[in-house]
């Protein structure tokens, strides 16, 4: 489903919105403006209406279709775009009345991801999604491309063009589904590896183009896509983190959330999305330099809560706080961590806060480690936080926050007893 072709000039689009009381019309007009631009197309101007629901054949009412059809002759408009979805027959009843190319909200949100997607697991679900939006959408042309006649020359293979076409996108559905399934499989054999090895993982949850990827990349450097644009990023990434403490935790960055994602890419993406709900530790980030950041907060934890992760600690992350201009303006948010990922701000807050989520604290212990120990003692570097280390005539000698995996393997060159570490900063949710 291609929407947008790659030529030198972006696509004019006029976006329409409908006004029923749904929900808040301003807001979501907005949002439209920058998933057009995601898009690659140039919304040029917008129109709203308000109804008390939308007209059956044209969605909006027959004066406003008057007014948007000599609007797209006065801009020389290439697309119409509309703030919701839209029925076939809709569609195609706009397209002959205004002579402009048109789409609802659906297909420009598909269209994104179908772009954004670089794994094979990612565009399989973009694939999927598409086809199922699709699907009760194929219409035929009447008796024309029937062959199911009883006389001469309706006789054939008794299955018009329309029933094969269909046919064909189940069979599809069905290949995409179970292709999936294996590749969910394997993230659960993935998830059920690393419980085994005690690795905690860390989620970055939040509404699309809160800076994530950027907070990914300032963390671990693992050099994701960091735009200012909509989903920027589709395809999860886990990165290690070692925290101050020694610890090291997987973080991994999800996709984003939108108002009104459609039903199809929320079903398709089930499966990303809830490894944040497997996660040990969530981080909501959201743009604080938002007008609607607390709306933004709010939509993900109500998608967490659908997930499951009420018990799981969460701590809201406000973001690009250096683009706001007085601290008054940035949402008061309960036990928040305010950052800026992109100038390093607040950072060291953050990884205390998580590392005083962890599910199992790191401990301290004093080793003495024989010589013959070296492979133990470069693991402890590796894996844990040396405080001190000195080397003696007796052997290693050697202060470090471990974790439980490595303190069961340094048990046994203890000097004395392991202490947990101190905790002074209450829990993030």
């Amino acid at each position: 489903m291609e929407l947008f072709e790659n030529n030198r000039e972006p696509e004019r689009a006029l976006l329409v919105e409908l006004d029923t009381g749904e929900f808040d019309a301003a807001a979501s007009l907005d949002e439209l403006y920058e998933l057009v631009r995601s898009a690659g197309a140039e919304p040029v101007l917008s129109v709203t209406q308000k109804r008390p629901s939308p007209e059956a054949a044209t969605c909006v009412g027959a004066g406003m279709m008057r007014e948007i059809s000599s609007a797209c002759q006065q801009n020389d408009i290439d697309l119409l775009v509309f703030d919701r979805e839209l029925s076939p027959t809709q569609i195609r009843n706009i397209e002959g009345e205004s002579g402009v190319r048109t789409i609802d909200r659906t297909m420009l949100i598909l269209d994104i991801f179908a772009a954004r997607a670089r794994t094979s697991e990612g565009k399989l679900q973009v694939e999927l999604a598409q086809l199922k939006y699709l699907l009760p959408r194929l219409t035929g042309k009447g008796v024309a491309l029937s062959r199911l006649g009883g006389g001469i020359g309706t006789r054939g293979p008794g299955e018009t063009k329309l029933e094969t076409d269909r046919r064909h996108i189940r069979r599809r559905i069905e290949s995409l589904t179970e292709q999936l399934s294996r590749v969910e499989k394997r993230r659960e054999q993935i998830l059920r590896r690393r419980r085994k090895n005690g690795i905690v993982s860390v989620a970055l949850v939040g509404y699309t183009n809160a800076g994530k990827s950027t907070l990914m990349n300032a963390l671990t450097q693992a050099g994701v896509l960091a735009k200012d644009m909509l989903f920027a990023t589709l395809d999860p990434t886990a990165r290690a983190l070692k925290l101050p403490g020694g610890t090291s935790v997987m973080l991994i960055d999800t996709v984003g959330l939108v108002r009104r994602l459609p039903h199809q890419l929320v079903e398709s993406f089930k499966s990303t999305l809830e490894q944040a709900a497997e996660a040990d530790i969530i981080l909501n980030v959201c743009d604080a330099s938002s007008p609607e950041a607390s709306e933004h907060l709010e939509v993900t934890e109500k998608l967490l809560a659908e997930l499951g992760c009420k018990d799981t600690p969460i701590i809201p992350v406000l973001n690009k706080c250096d683009l706001v201009l007085s601290p008054d303006a940035i949402p008061a948010v309960r036990a928040a961590v305010r950052i800026s990922a992109k100038n390093g701000m607040g950072l060291d807050r953050l990884l205390e806060q998580i590392e005083h989520n962890l599910p199992v604290q790191t401990m301290r212990i004093d080793l003495l480690l024989p010589f013959s120990q070296a492979a133990l003692a470069a693991r402890i570097r590796r894996e844990g936080a040396v405080l001190s280390e000195e080397y003696t005539e007796q052997g290693i000698r050697m202060t470090a926050q471990l974790g439980p995996e490595l303190l069961a393997a340094a048990a046994a060159f203890a000097c004395t007893s392991p202490a947990p570490a101190s905790s002074d900063h209450p829990a993030g949710q």
